[in-house]
């Protein structure tokens, strides 16, 4: 699997592209089935119309994500984390599949009860997004950076690609009888097949990569040479002499509190992102925003915006000069977000539906241009073992921004009312 030239093992590349693409198709279907919950929020919103379902779910989901993944990555030492991924696709699955049954099976007539049904899924889907989100991040942390930026770009097409789902099938429905409802069930059927796939690339396709066994093997040595000499240590500890001074990172293994002192500000960053844009996507963009010319195609297409613009963002790192190294500019860029607050609110009184749709663009944009900024830098320079502590540090924090965003998202209604 290597090739040695002096002290530093060459990695054989054999099956590296393969990598990149089954992790984009990870990372889509990571976000799939609960892209698809958000994005026909259109429909609930008929369904359920005293509920306020785009905020509601995702305040339901995020709890169960959050007090997961504080599980796992308490415990992560113990698990298996190919299992831990696996049973979140195959939660995924269920889930998805679950939710159209129960579309079907109660003929989407709303009421209570249904409600609490697609609440207790959404709760699901968070379990699930803790299980396989984290622990692919964990997994990839200690991989090449290419597999972090793709799966990261997957989440993004998960969004594009579920918005660009519903306004085919609620264009194709729009003037048959019932025509909403037809196209949301399509939508569920889509989603369900698509969480299958992943359960089978993951399962049978992934691990047997030779570029992935490489790495998983490298990870293993590391951590069996766990107290091992800082001399041994530094043959297989990356080296960042240039980025020293402003990035330390020190040789011993270290456990979670060490990682979270020294990371603190990708950390801080992470959440901070993520409290910014929750507070406004969806809810917000769903029935905050007044009413336009485009009538009900009007947040579908805000929410379109917003997924398509993130997952470019996505792409720019790749683009090395434009790519944030510095983490004192990624916390200042991060900070400099928060002035989307008052331009929306601002743009939602007196502005025209256009200057809404470039502020929500720029909002995915810079949501995910930041995420895959701040994801491959962190990692930077610790140990295959450190790697996954740090990659489920970042998506618990990640994680927790979202809740406290969703949390805050309610703000909006002051003075309109419940």
């Amino acid at each position: 699997m290597t090739i040695e030239n002096g002290s530093r093992p060459l990695v054989k590349q054999e099956g590296k592209y393969t990598a990149i693409f089954v992790c984009w198709l990870l990372g889509n279907g990571s976000l799939f089935s609960w892209n698809s919950m958000l994005t026909i929020g259109d429909y609930y919103m008929v369904v359920f119309p005293k509920y306020h379902p785009s905020r509601v779910l995702t305040l339901v989901y995020q709890p169960f994500a959050v007090g997961t993944l504080l599980l796992l990555t308490y415990r992560e030492a113990r698990l298996n984390t190919r299992l831990r991924i696996l049973s979140g696709f195959i939660l995924f699955f269920i889930s998805t599949l679950a939710l159209l049954i129960l579309d079907v099976a109660t003929s989407g007539l709303g009421g209570i009860g249904p409600y609490i049904g697609v609440c207790i899924i959404s709760a699901a889907f968070g379990i699930a997004d803790a299980h396989v989100q984290g622990g692919l991040v964990g997994d990839l942390s200690y991989m090449c950076p290419e597999f972090m930026q793709s799966f990261f770009a997957g989440l993004a097409v998960s969004g594009a690609l579920t918005s660009s789902l519903r306004l085919i099938t609620k264009a194709a429905f729009e003037n048959t009888d019932d025509g909403l409802r037809k196209g949301a069930i399509l939508f569920f059927a889509i989603s369900t097949f698509f969480e299958l796939l992943c359960v089978l690339l993951y399962a049978f396709v992934f691990p047997k990569l030779p570029i992935v066994k490489y790495y998983q093997a490298k990870a293993a040595s590391e951590l069996s040479t766990k107290h091992s000499s800082d001399a041994t240590a530094g043959t297989i500890q990356k080296q960042h002499s240039q980025e020293a001074e402003e990035d330390p990172k020190p040789k011993e293994n270290l456990g979670n509190k060490e990682l979270v002192w020294l990371n603190i500000d990708y950390l801080l960053n992470t959440y901070l992102i993520y409290v910014l844009t929750l507070s406004i996507f969806p809810g917000f963009l769903s029935e905050d925003t007044g009413s336009h010319s485009l009538g009900s195609w009007y947040a579908v297409v805000l929410i379109a915006m917003y997924n398509v613009w993130d997952l470019i963002g996505r792409y720019v790192p790749l683009i090395d000069y434009v790519k944030i190294k510095s983490r004192r500019v990624l916390t200042v860029a991060t900070l400099s977000r928060f002035l989307f607050i008052p331009a929306f609110y601002f743009t939602s009184k007196y502005g025209d539906q256009g200057y809404m749709i470039m502020l929500t663009s720029m909002l995915g944009l810079t949501n995910g241009y930041l995420t895959v900024c701040v994801f491959t830098a962190a990692p930077q320079g610790y140990k295959g073992p450190e790697q996954f502590k740090l990659g489920n540090l970042l998506v618990l924090f990640l994680l927790a921004g979202i809740f406290s965003g969703v949390t805050l998202d309610w703000l909006w209604l002051i003075g309109k009312g419940w």
